[in-house]
């Protein structure tokens, strides 16, 4: 009897974890999208990961943009401040989330991250950056809600 409880307990234990990690899984997967996209200089499918009405923190002028089209609003501004500075090629590479607390339906994460790219022609690397996330789970699952990126 002993050893069928315990074969019922690792099982309820594996179960929770499986499940956790799918919705860890699906949490992460806007964030993947959003910076995959990004990446590949997929602006379209980098604002797709984001909600109607977002809210952003950078470090570029005007620093921050809040309410419905502000992913589009930063993706604006960013190309500009990119022309601007002749900065080209932007790649950033994600860590292991340092922080991740989730609820039914809302998400936070934290994520250490890399951002590398070249800047009149030299390569600039800018490392061990933070890169926050909130995201609400609506009917067409996890979207972005607010974003914002603090350098070291």
């Amino acid at each position: 009897m002993r050893k069928l409880y315990f074969v019922f307990v690792i099982a309820l234990i594996l179960t929770g974890s499986t499940a956790a990690f799918g919705q860890r899984s699906a949490v992460m997967k806007p964030i993947n999208q959003f910076v995959n996209g990004f990446n590949k200089g997929d602006m379209q499918s980098a604002m797709a990961a984001c909600s109607e009405a977002t809210a952003i923190i950078d470090e570029f002028p005007p620093h921050t943009w809040s309410g419905a089209g502000a992913c589009q609003k930063w993706v604006d501004d960013y190309v500009a401040d990119a022309e601007k500075n002749g900065i080209k090629d932007g790649v950033v590479k994600l860590g292991k989330p340092s922080h991740f607390e989730m609820t039914a339906d809302h998400a936070y994460v934290v994520i250490p991250s890399n951002y590398t790219y070249k800047q009149k022609g030299k390569r600039v690397a800018q490392i061990g950056s933070m890169f926050s996330f909130s995201l609400n789970k609506g009917a067409n699952g996890w979207a972005i809600t607010g974003w914002s990126w603090s350098t070291k």
